[in-house]
């Protein structure tokens, strides 16, 4: 499970060196073979590519009709359009493509924070006024605990 946040830097190449704890459980658990994409170009989302096949699985599933959904099609147009396959190179880098690291303004400190199979990359500074604006209240809390 990919769980925690760390500090990592996008070099001038726009690479991202993964942190190890992250890219060792990544590649212990799925290899090396990735998605790099976002839905919305505010920040990066880092799939394993069994991960990320396994969600398309879900959204699309075997129907050719659901394919042609609006939503489904608008959310596939979104992934595309920012996303690229990777893979880890020798030292553990992943390269955010131009279009979305410009639109998620991935350059210096980010933040990689894990969630449960796949990671989310943010500006750091980016993720510091979103957490600033929406704060976690205890309607927040409630609901967690009502779910549990």
């Amino acid at each position: 499970m990919l769980r925690g946040s760390y500090t990592a830097r996008i070099d001038d190449k726009g690479r991202l060196k993964l942190p190890a704890q992250f890219k060792a459980l990544i590649e212990q658990e799925y290899g090396s073979a990735l998605f790099v994409t976002s839905v919305d170009g505010l920040y990066v989302l880092i799939y394993p590519r069994s991960v990320w096949e396994a969600h398309e699985r879900a959204i699309v599933g075997d129907d050719a009709l659901l394919a042609l959904d609006p939503s489904r099609q608008n959310y596939l147009t979104r992934v595309n359009f920012f996303g690229q396959e990777s893979e880890f190179d020798a030292q553990g880098r992943v390269v955010i493509q131009p279009r979305l690291r410009e639109s998620a303004a991935m350059a210096g400190e980010v933040s990689v924070l894990g969630r449960y199979n796949f990671l989310e990359v943010w500006n750091l500074e980016r993720l510091k006024a979103k957490l600033e604006a929406e704060p976690f209240t205890n309607e927040h809390a409630r609901l967690i605990t009502s779910r549990a």
